[in-house]
């Protein structure tokens, strides 16, 4: 990561090459920016480059959204896509789109474009494929002049989590949210220690996949939150939890089959850079869940 003392010093050509796509080839935004430093925190630097963008010219942001390729645009990768551009749209999973996924995208793409002249844009990393595809049906109705305003806001959120991602200073950017979990076994009294756990993003159109696996620790707590570090993605997950063998490997007398072996709790995300915890109580013949925090 650069380090923002570095960038308050360094000529203006290095300070504009080094963060000239934060904003998709719109290195100008850089270029204005460097005018302000130094900056006592990476809040500051991006508050500076988003009052570039906000300032601009109609036709000078209206290049800036055009900058951008559209999502899961199979010709658009071939040909490659900005790096920033590349792993944003593969943590989402449009790299490995199932053939009606794909062609849902191709359908939204293109009424987006016959109908405004340019891309549809959203912070991706803030999504998951279903709730794309959600949001490109929710603006599909709006005018133009609300939609480009829209596709700034988006682009300032990329911008974000690239500046995130890529300048180290001590205050950070709201832009990282977490998911997190807690097993406790209320039939001995205590945390529970050893259960496997599985969480899996929900979709309609592809496959459901697997975003992390872990097991919990002597506070029945995953040793790191199940999604952290990065927004939780919007949309519907399952939370799996393997207390089957658990309740076996401490010697309670179950059924066979255990009445309850692996329990599937189905939730929704809906503030990315929020703290999201799903608990569970559990015995091997009941269970309860809630919304923590």
């Amino acid at each position: 990561m650069l380090k923002l003392s570095d960038l308050n010093v360094c000529s203006k050509d290095d300070f504009v090459a080094a963060l000239a796509n934060v904003f998709e080839h719109s290195p100008w935004v850089a270029g204005q920016a460097a005018a302000l430093r130094p900056f006592a925190g990476v809040g500051q630097l991006f508050a500076a480059m988003v009052a570039a963008v906000d300032r601009a010219p109609d036709e000078l942001r209206l290049a800036l959204i055009k900058a951008h390729p559209d999502l899961a645009s199979r010709t658009q990768r071939a040909a490659g896509l900005t790096v920033e551009s590349g792993a944003e749209q593969n943590s989402a999973g449009l790299d490995r789109l199932s053939d009606a996924e794909f062609k849902a995208f191709e359908r939204v793409n293109n009424a987006y474009r016959a109908k405004f002249g340019f891309p549809y844009i959203v912070c991706v990393r803030r999504h998951t494929r279903d709730s794309i595809l959600r949001d490109f049906e929710r603006r599909l109705p709006n005018d133009a002049k609300a939609e480009a305003q829209t596709s700034i806001g988006e682009i300032c959120r990329i911008a974000a989590l690239r500046l995130d991602q890529l300048v180290a200073s001590e205050d950070k950017l709201p832009v990282h949210g977490r998911l997190s979990t807690h097993v406790l076994d209320t039939h001995s009294g205590r945390p529970a220690a050893g259960i496997s756990v599985e969480l899996t993003e929900l979709s309609d159109l592809g496959q459901s996949r697997v975003v992390a696996r872990a097991v919990t620790n002597s506070d029945g707590r995953t040793d790191q939150p199940l999604i952290g570090g990065r927004p939780v993605p919007i949309g519907r997950y399952e939370l799996t939890f393997h207390v089957g063998a658990y309740f076996a490997d401490r010697g309670v007398p179950l059924s066979d089959p255990p009445f309850l072996d692996r329990i599937p709790l189905h939730f929704s995300v809906s503030e990315p850079e929020g703290h999201l915890h799903v608990p569970l109580l559990v015995t091997p013949w009941s269970y309860a869940t809630y919304r923590g925090s």
